[in-house]
């Protein structure tokens, strides 16, 4: 007998980018969103759609969020995603493949495929970017990361699925530096709080080689303008990153 799927997600401020991604898990047997405190009509939207919804504005990060969002679910399987992603109907065919017959304890890992510019990347560390996302919903849970949070899940046999994830990654420039630049703060703030230090030769250190890994090691080159720039990208980020644990571990931040 097919095992049923709890589609779940959490979102804020999401209503431009929801109703694409609702439509591409419409086939699930449930679907949670929860909500942190929009200020727009992601909730309508979603209540429209049938969706549950539910609402907890205590922001503790990412993976705590997650936390909350799946113990929503009542189904056997959850499948994790974002508002600003699609399922393809080649990877809908493999999930559903999969429900029919999953494997007891194994974690299903996906292939997403990153929009940045313009351009769906497929080089760069962008593609194919695999991620865990489906997998038993009382076996399984996200980390407590504040950015960067994954699957839980040592040891657990990955299986990958056919198909791929769309990602609207970067649709927006200025928008999505302002997220880059709150995921490489939180970052810090983490690492900080675990006693982690960085010094000024680290910084550029780690700079540089996130420019190489993106530009050489993981062929952006072959992404032509978009590659180039995203190296850029990826080099900026690791500079805010560890510039910010710097100052945090000197006591020159306020977010300490």
């Amino acid at each position: 007998m097919s095992k049923r799927l709890s589609v779940v997600m959490i979102a804020k401020n999401a209503a431009d980018l929801l109703p694409e991604c609702l439509d591409s898990v419409s086939w699930a047997d449930e679907i949670i969103l929860l909500d942190s405190g929009s200020d727009d009509n992601t909730t309508e939207i979603a209540r429209a759609a049938g969706v549950k919804v539910f609402v907890d504005t205590d922001w503790q990060g990412y993976g705590i969020q997650r936390q909350r969002a799946q113990s929503f679910a009542t189904c056997e399987y959850v499948l994790m995603i974002d508002t600003d992603e699609r399922i393809t109907p080649e990877l809908q065919h493999a999930i559903q493949a999969t429900l029919a017959a999953p494997v007891s304890g194994a974690v299903y890992s996906i292939a997403r495929r990153n929009y940045f510019l313009g351009r769906f990347m497929r080089h760069s560390g962008w593609y194919p970017d695999r991620v865990l996302r489906l997998y038993e919903r009382e076996r399984y849970r996200y980390n407590d990361n504040l950015v960067h949070e994954s699957l839980d899940c040592d040891k657990a046999q990955v299986i990958a699925l056919s198909g791929d994830l769309r990602h609207l990654t970067c649709r927006d420039f200025a928008s999505f530096q302002r997220k880059q630049l709150n995921y490489a703060t939180a970052w810090a703030q983490e690492r900080h709080q675990r006693g982690k230090k960085t010094t000024i030769a680290g910084i550029f250190a780690h700079t540089l080689g996130a420019f190489l890994k993106t530009l050489l090691l993981r062929g952006g080159v072959l992404d032509g303008k978009q590659g180039w720039l995203l190296a850029v990208v990826n080099a900026q980020y690791t500079f805010n990153k560890y510039t910010e644990l710097w100052a945090l571990n000197r006591g020159y931040s306020e977010k300490a």
